[in-house]
């Protein structure tokens, strides 16, 4: 059953709330995150220390790790992100478009993590590990939370809606992309001690949303620092989010190259499997399981798979799963997504017309978009044990880094 823990918070001052908040280090490219270069206290300056160094620079030498750790002591010694001085579980709140999650953001063990109490749905690549481990260590910090999704427990609900109705806010800010950013913190130990029994009673499993490579990183760690009496690794920073409030958006492909197909051959290949149907009403986003939109050589196109061309379970049923094995293999020769340079994903809020912007500029050659994962089809996926291709889904809205950091060495 899950164990979590009251931790001491390095957060920014309230003021400063706004500014330092940044969005998850692996959802924006150097490029995206520069723009924000002259906010000194914008934590991209952590979660993607390159911006300040020479253009081209290797994001995972180590002097971009050093000037991470740099720029967090920076921001330390300014006053910008205070320690905390008692532990503390915090409640995180978003809400987008009119749609509201509520989460519990607390330590997790990771002996939970290691025991699968915690359950994976994504195979981790080593150079996104090794890169994660680098900063942890570096930092001295885990600079972003673990977005963990757990089936409803109404009690937890109860405590978290009745705590933010009698307490005031930390923070409370709309961030520049319109999603409201709320926290409030429990340093009740009679609160904390009621959630820490129910979920130790009533959570069996928990959920990896986001978080896969942080989560492997934190557990290489802390096998590497098993004898030690003060691992600083046997806690992971968690967010825990209830299955009903999700919302889980489309997670799509763009593929360089036909594999030496041209645009008619490609076609006639694709017709084996799928229905294959231009459509003539601008971009179209798919509104079943089973169907994919394809924009390819200035043209929309629906694909509806065919009956028998994909097995029946839940796993190889998946959108993801047809679409990698009787296109992305099948035809298009891309065996492992997890490596192959010529695949890129394009996480649905970007919007259906990023992926006909990248053909039309000459990046890609196709782009093909999903329809979502199911948060129910996560579940049964990482219940059988097994794990979706990578990518597969794309959580909204998310929390942002610099907001809640647990020091791995208290300085």
């Amino acid at each position: 059953m899950a164990k979590i823990f009251p931790f001491k918070g390095l957060r920014p001052l309230n003021t400063y709330a706004k500014i330092v908040a940044t969005l998850p280090y692996d959802v924006v490219n150097t490029k995206e995150a520069a723009v924000q270069k002259d906010n000194p206290y914008h934590f991209y300056h952590v979660t993607r220390s390159e911006i300040d160094l020479p253009e081209y620079t290797d994001i995972h030498s180590e002097i971009v790790y050093k000037r991470a750790y740099e720029n967090l002591q920076r921001m330390i010694q300014e006053g910008v992100l205070v320690q905390d001085t008692d532990s503390a579980m915090f409640i995180y709140e978003l809400t987008m478009n009119g749609h509201v999650q509520t989460g519990l953001v607390c330590g997790t063990a990771i002996d939970d993590y290691n025991k699968g109490l915690i359950k994976k749905h994504e195979l981790t690549r080593h150079d996104k590990e090794s890169d994660r481990i680098n900063h942890i260590n570096t930092t001295r910090a885990q600079t972003g939370i673990i977005f963990l999704a757990y089936r409803d427990i109404p009690s937890v609900t109860d405590i978290l809606n009745n705590w933010k109705q009698h307490h005031d806010t930390l923070y409370d800010f709309v961030a520049d992309d319109g999603i409201t950013h709320r926290i409030w913190k429990i340093n009740d130990t009679s609160v904390i001690s009621d959630l820490q029994h129910i979920f130790d009673r009533d959570m069996p499993h928990s959920y990896i949303a986001d978080g896969h490579h942080r989560s492997a990183a934190l557990s290489k760690l802390n096998a590497r620092h098993a004898d030690a009496a003060d691992n600083p690794f046997k806690v992971i920073l968690s967010g825990f989010f209830p299955e009903s409030e999700l919302l889980i958006m489309d997670y799509n492909r763009v593929v360089k190259d036909l594999n030496g197909h041209t645009v008619t051959s490609f076609l006639e290949a694709l017709s084996k499997t799928f229905t294959v149907t231009v459509y003539q009403s601008g971009t179209y986003k798919p509104a079943a399981r089973h169907r994919f939109g394809m924009y390819l050589d200035g043209n929309w196109y629906e694909l509806i798979a065919r009956e028998g061309t994909y097995p029946g379970d839940v796993l190889n049923s998946l959108d993801v799963n047809i679409l990698q094995n009787n296109i992305l293999d099948g035809i298009l020769g891309i065996e492992d997504p997890r490596s192959n340079p010529r695949l890129d994903f394009v996480g649905g809020i970007r919007g259906i017309r990023a992926l006909q912007e990248l053909v039309d500029n000459g990046e890609a050659a196709v782009a093909f978009a999903c329809y979502p994962v199911s948060i129910e089809e996560l579940f049964e996926v990482a219940d059988s044990g097994n794990v979706m291709p990578p990518k597969s889904t794309w959580f909204e809205p998310k929390t942002r880094d610099g907001l809640l950091v647990l020091q791995t060495y208290e300085q």
